[in-house]
């Protein structure tokens, strides 16, 4: 049944949708994008789809409201050329971040995305450490959520960091930073951040735990500015930590971002390939783990009708 089904690429995440393909051991769908001068998408399938199982690989990173507007456009192209079903990857969901009303005459962004993604005829979202996980309650379709934690994980203990402690970078990570200092047998600490506005800035103000004379890996999913980062690592040598090291799953990395990041004491951080769509070159002190194989699992999984769950027992 898994013969039948095939995985296309849109322009938020070409070098990944070849990784999963490649890992899928079958050829990439053939598709296009054309951008007209006024700014206009138009997206064209080249080959049939007619009664098999698309996998749409699009992400909404930068520029972020082109390539959601893409993603509904490739939706809405599958549905019309006859395919069976549409599952949309959506490796980063940036406006996941917007999953609630937490100030008068605001728009809950990640529900109106959810809405619309669902009215351009989607049966199924995969995404990746959704920044909060009840946006999946938004979408009336399936909607799995995977976790990056097991490769990171991974990539991490290969380094051979030492005993170190996991560190949130503000009291709502504690949560994920207790799950990754479970599989990493390690301790944690959580440091206080307080955002005063909206201008992607935070400032730390607090430690909640010990770092002294061990190294320290903050755990988040996702950075943009890097400024929570670069603010707790500073702290975390101040009280005593050897080393600092960082770990997020989606690198939204801005132009700034890549100064902060270079400047920084962060000896390494651990990224995964969900963002490829930056606006500027990678920093040095960055290592890029790629989720093409647990991506690519996962649709094995669902047109196999398999369980998703299984990957992370």
């Amino acid at each position: 049944m898994d013969d039948e089904f095939l995985v296309f690429a849109g322009s938020g995440n070409p070098k990944l949708g070849r990784a999963i393909a490649a890992y899928l051991d079958r050829p990439l769908g053939k598709s296009e994008v054309l951008r007209f001068s006024e700014g206009n998408l138009f997206v064209r399938v080249l080959q049939n789809v007619r009664g098999r199982d698309v996998f749409l690989v699009q992400g909404t990173g930068f520029p972020a409201n082109d390539n959601f507007v893409e993603l509904l456009f490739w939706i809405d192209a599958f549905k019309r050329a006859s395919a069976a079903s549409v599952t949309a990857v959506i490796p980063y969901f940036s406006y996941a971040k917007g999953d609630k009303k937490d100030e008068p005459r605001v728009s809950i962004r990640g529900r109106v995305c959810a809405e619309a993604i669902q009215a351009a005829g989607v049966d199924r979202v995969v995404t990746l450490d959704l920044h909060a996980p009840q946006v999946q309650g938004f979408f009336q379709v399936p909607v799995d959520d995977l976790y990056a934690m097991p490769l990171l994980c991974d990539a991490i203990q290969a380094r051979g960091l030492g005993d170190i402690v996991v560190v949130a970078p503000d009291a709502g990570a504690a949560k994920r930073a207790r799950r990754w200092a479970q599989r990493l047998g390690a301790p944690t600490a959580i440091a206080d951040k307080r955002r005063v506005d909206h201008t992607e800035s935070a400032e730390v103000v607090e430690l909640i735990g010990s770092v002294a004379g061990r190294p320290a890996l903050l755990v988040d999913d996702f950075t943009i500015s890097g400024g929570t980062l670069v603010s707790a690592a500073e702290m975390l040598l101040a009280r005593g930590a050897t080393a600092v090291y960082a770990a997020v799953t989606h690198g939204v990395l801005t132009a700034k971002a890549k100064e902060r990041l270079d400047a920084s004491p962060i000896a390494q951080l651990f990224i995964t390939d969900s963002v490829e769509t930056q606006p500027t070159e990678l920093p040095a002190n960055v290592q890029v783990v790629s989720v093409a194989s647990l991506l690519g699992e996962a649709i094995r999984r669902i047109a196999r009708r398999e369980s998703i769950s299984l990957l992370f027992s």
